[in-house]
């Protein structure tokens, strides 16, 4: 079974070791200890952990796109056509290219929040082979 340490779990979410430590003290995330006496999380307990923090963003519309990231706009480049609008999502940046007119409509500045929604029928997996994150630990 593969597990995580608690810095492993921080790095995967983006978020401060201390947040995971405060997610497992309030019985939000279930975790044991290894062998060392470190608090690890099983990979099955972090995946279903993770689905629970992907819920659709406040005043979302139906949709058939499930892939949402909220974030912030970092960059704007507009001509008269088309517009590049930079969103940092967590650790992602999500670049968009859409008409002048549509980033116009929804009046989006830098430092405005936005949802990057992203519907595609080609998806690209890849494992990193770089990072003991990526990896995880695997317990005999």
């Amino acid at each position: 079974m593969t597990s995580f340490r608690i810095g492993e779990a921080a790095e995967l979410f983006a978020v401060s070791s201390d947040t995971v430590r405060r997610w497992v003290d309030a019985g939000r995330l279930p975790a044991g200890r290894d062998e060392h006496g470190h608090r690890v999380i099983a990979g099955e307990d972090l995946a279903a952990f993770a689905r629970t923090m992907g819920g659709d963003p406040e005043g979302s519309e139906q949709s058939s796109a499930r892939n949402r990231m909220r974030g912030i706009v970092t960059a704007i480049i507009r001509d008269t056509v088309m517009a590049q609008v930079d969103i940092q999502a967590g650790p992602f940046r999500v670049v968009s290219l859409m008409s002048r007119e549509a980033a116009d409509d929804l009046d989006l500045q830098v430092g405005s929040v936005a949802v990057a929604v992203i519907k595609s029928t080609t998806v690209v997996v890849e494992r990193p082979q770089t990072s003991a994150v990526s990896k995880g630990r695997s317990s005999t």
